[in-house]
């Protein structure tokens, strides 16, 4: 199956924004474990730790406004998504079941980059 020229550029813009997302955590004190972590459910962009905390990242990356704020693609559907793929996460990964979860988007628009902490909120992950 051959891809487009639009699909293609698009999946080569979102690898570069997860490459400069993991420089910009790494530069703020971020350990990453994981780059697309991926399973049946879904793929999640990085993992990292961050002090006593595991923290699951998407990174929405964009070249323009046209379609709103890169975070504004992190809808209800997506934020569901995370929730599953971190507790499944934690089943395979025992050695951080007893750590808080937290998660974050970073945004990327015309290579700025907005770290939104926190970005959602999941009380049923293990």
């Amino acid at each position: 199956m051959r891809i487009t020229q639009t699909q293609f550029y698009k999946k080569l813009l979102g690898r570069i924004g997860e490459k400069s997302a993991g420089k910009y955590l790494r530069k703020k004190g971020y350990k990453i474990i994981e780059k697309n972590y991926t399973t049946k459910i879904g793929e999640v962009d990085l993992i990292a730790l961050y002090g006593d905390l595991l923290v699951f990242i998407e990174v929405k990356t964009r070249s323009s406004m046209a379609y709103g704020n890169p975070g504004d693609a992190v809808d209800y559907h997506k934020q569901r998504k995370y929730v599953l793929l971190a507790k499944e996460y934690l089943m395979v990964k025992k050695e951080y079941r007893e750590k808080p979860v937290r998660f974050d988007v970073v945004e990327i628009l015309n290579g700025e980059i907005n770290h939104i902490e926190s970005a959602f909120f999941a009380d049923d992950v293990c």
